[in-house]
């Protein structure tokens, strides 16, 4: 066990035929249209795993419940890091 805890763990995604981007813009435009803030409901989505911090409006809440929160955490984390290279 001492030997597992001096080697890094590689998360290998699943894929998945539904896109995490194109899930993201979805169930952004939909929290917009009903007046939530998106972004804040995205990330108490992710960190609690709570689906109720996402709409249904629109099918938003089932659509955001077919892909893992990891893998949307790993599709921002993609485009934020890709952003500040662009700009660099």
């Amino acid at each position: 066990m001492n030997n597992e805890m001096n080697h890094t763990q590689i998360i290998k995604p699943v894929q998945n035929s539904l896109a995490a981007s194109e899930v993201l813009k979805e169930v952004y435009t939909a929290l917009t249209e009903k007046g939530y803030n998106p972004i804040n409901q995205i990330v108490g989505y992710i960190m609690s795993g709570d689906p109720t911090y996402i709409t249904s409006y629109k099918g938003a809440r089932s659509l955001i419940n077919k892909v893992e929160r990891d893998e949307l955490l790993e599709e921002l984390m993609r485009n934020y890091v890709e952003s500040k290279l662009k700009k660099s």
